[in-house]
C-alpha cells in the first residue's frame, strides 16, 4: 500500500519523506517481527518504549517509522511520520492497511468483568450451527471459520486484530464475535473498528494493578458503548448496577436483559442441576446444558444478540439448547465414586461467589463443597483477601494454593489471601502451595455427593513461574486422580 494512502485517516505533525515513493508491505509494533518493506510504529507501552527499537526496525528493512519523537539520526531511505500519540493511531493505521475488514463483517463485541468468553464463544457456536461462516476472538482461542489460531490476549493488539478480521473476510465469514477487554479499550486496540453491536455483562473488581481504581475501570468499559454508531445495538445487563451507566451516552439502539426486572429479554429459572437447567425466556421454555444463575444472564445476552441480529427467537432457542459449556467455564468431571469436580476460570471475588453460589443452590445442603483456589502473581493484590473470604463463606473446606505466581513467591500470595480471614475462618482452610497436591488433597477429602471446585485457571494448560510457562492442566490432573 502506498504510504500516502495509508496515512489519509490519521493526524500527524510532520512527515519526512525519502526521494523515492514509499510502498508499505506490512505494519507492526514489534521490531522483532519487522520484515523488509514494513512500517514500524513506535508505541510507548507499559513495559517497553518502542522508540528504543527504531534503529533495530530500520536494520531489518523498515521503510517507514511512526514515532512521537524523531530519532537524531535519520535514514535517508526511510520515511518518518511524527505523531502526538502513536498508540492512539495504531488501530486506524491497521484498519486502513487491512482494508477496513470490520466494515465487511457483522462484528459484535462483548465487554464486562465476567462472562465475556462464554458469550462470545457461544455466539460463535450458535451462528456456526445456524449455517453461517463466523470468526471468534477470545481468551481461549481465536477461530476463523473453524480454523483455530492461538490466543495470547483476551483482545489482540490492533494489528493482529485487523489481520485476523481480514482473514475472516477472506474466508467468507459473515459474523465475528469478540471479547473486548478493558486493557484493549484503554490502549485503543479496537480503534478504527466498526461494530454491529455491543454487549455489557457486569462490572466487579478486577485489574486494579492496571486501572488503579474502579472509576478508571468503568470509564474504560463505558468508552466502548460511547463509541458505538447509531446503526448498532447495545445490550446491557439491568441486574448489574453499572448496566444502565454503560449506555448513558450511547447513540446505538439500546436493549436490556434481566433475571429480576422488566426488560427486553427476561428469564425465569424453572429447574437447575449441576449439568443443566430448564429456563423460560420471554415466555418460551427451553433446556440448557449450562448451569448457574450467572449463566442465565450469559444466555440472555446471547439470545438478545441473536435476535437483534435478525434471527427468529424460536430457532435461536432450539439451537441454544444444544450448546455445551465453554472449556474451563463451570466444566464438570465426575468420578466413579460419585464425586463431582468443577473447573472454572473464576479469578475475581464476584466470579468465585457466583460459581460457589450455583453449587450451593444445586446441592441444597446435600453434600460438601471443597474449593481449591489461588490468585495470580504480579496482579491486583487487593482482591486476594476478598477472594479468600468469598471462598470460605461459600465452602465447607478451602485449600489455598498456587495459581500463576509469575514472579512472586506462591507462599507470599497465599499469605495475602490468609490476611483477609479471621482466626475462626482459618480453621476450615489448608495451605498447599503445590497446585497438583492441593487438587489431590481436595479430591481425597471429598466423598460421594460432594463437589470439588477448582477455580482460577479454567481452560489454561500452563502455570507461569518466574517467567517460564510449565505445562499444567487442572482438568488433566483431575482426570488422572479420578482415573478416567
Amino acid at each position: 500500500m502506498n504510504l500516502s494512502e495509508l496515512l489519509k485517516e490519521i493526524q500527524y505533525t510532520r512527515v519526512i519523506m525519502p526521494k523515492d515513493e514509499v510502498d508499505v508491505l506490512g505494519v507492526n509494533i514489534d521490531s522483532r517481527l519487522i520484515e523488509k518493506g514494513d512500517m514500524f510504529i513506535a508505541v510507548r507501552g507499559t513495559q517497553t518504549d518502542g522508540h528504543a527499537y527504531i534503529t533495530a526496525a530500520e536494520e531489518k528493512g523498515a521503510v517507514a517509522i511512526v514515532c512521537e519523537e524523531l530519532p537524531e539520526r535519520q535514514n535517508p531511505n526511510v520515511a518518518y511520520i511524527n505523531v502526538v500519540n502513536a498508540q492512539n493511531i495504531t488501530g486506524k493505521l491497521a484498519t486502513t492497511f487491512y482494508g477496513n475488514p470490520s466494515q465487511k463483517l457483522k462484528l459484535v463485541g462483548v465487554t464486562g468483568t465476567n462472562g465475556k468468553t462464554t458469550i462470545a464463544t457461544l455466539l460463535y457456536t450458535l451462528f456456526s450451527e445456524m449455517g453461517h461462516r463466523c470468526g471468534l476472538l477470545s481468551t481461549v482461542c481465536n477461530y476463523v471459520n473453524g480454523t483455530a489460531y492461538p490466543s495470547t490476549h483476551t483482545t489482540p493488539d490492533a494489528i493482529s486484530l485487523n489481520r485476523l478480521l481480514a482473514k475472516m473476510v477472506e474466508e467468507g465469514c459473515e459474523y465475528a464475535f469478540m471479547e473486548v477487554s478493558s486493557h484493549a479499550l484503554a490502549q485503543e486496540r479496537v480503534g478504527g473498528l466498526e461494530f454491529e453491536g455491543g454487549i455489557f455483562t457486569n462490572l466487579t473488581r478486577d485489574h486494579m494493578d492496571f486501572h488503579e481504581n474502579m472509576e478508571n475501570y468503568l470509564k474504560a468499559k463505558k468508552s466502548f458503548f460511547d463509541n458505538l454508531p447509531r446503526n448498532a445495538f447495545a445490550i446491557t445487563n439491568l441486574d448489574d448496577k453499572n448496566g444502565p451507566v454503560m449506555v448513558q451516552n450511547c447513540r446505538a439502539d439500546i436493549k436490556n436483559y434481566s433475571t429480576r426486572t422488566i426488560s427486553d429479554y427476561k428469564a425465569r429459572l424453572i429447574e437447575t442441576h449441576l449439568d443443566g437447567m430448564i429456563l423460560e425466556f420471554n415466555n418460551r421454555e427451553f433446556n440448557t446444558m449450562l448451569t448457574g444463575r450467572f449463566n442465565i444472564s450469559n444466555l440472555l445476552a446471547i439470545f438478545g444478540a441473536a435476535v437483534e441480529l435478525g434471527k427468529d427467537p424460536e430457532e435461536v432457542l432450539c439451537v441454544m439448547s444444544t450448546l455445551k459449556p465453554v472449556s474451563g467455564r463451570f466444566e464438570t468431571i465426575r468420578s466413579s465414586e460419585g464425586v463431582t469436580a468443577i473447573v472454572d476460570y473464576a479469578h475475581t471475588p464476584d466470579a468465585i461467589k457466583n460459581v460457589l453460589g450455583t453449587v450451593k443452590d444445586v446441592l441444597r445442603g446435600n453434600g460438601n463443597i471443597i474449593t481449591v483456589i489461588g490468585a495470580g502473581g504480579n496482579r491486583d493484590k487487593g482482591k486476594r483477601p476478598i477472594m479468600a473470604v468469598e471462598a470460605v463463606k461459600n465452602s465447607h473446606k478451602v485449600i489455598l494454593t498456587s495459581d500463576n505466581p509469575r514472579n512472586e513467591e506462591p507462599q507470599d500470595i497465599i499469605n495475602d489471601m490468609l490476611a483477609g480471614l479471621s482466626d475462626e475462618q482459618k480453621k476450615s482452610v489448608l495451605s498447599i502451595a503445590d497446585r497438583k497436591e492441593a487438587i489431590r488433597t481436595a479430591c481425597a477429602l471429598a466423598g460421594k455427593g460432594d463437589v470439588v471446585v477448582v477455580a482460577g485457571k479454567g481452560h489454561e494448560d500452563y502455570q507461569e513461574i518466574k517467567g517460564v510457562k510449565h505445562h499444567f492442566d487442572d482438568k488433566e490432573v483431575i482426570r488422572e486422580i479420578f482415573n478416567i
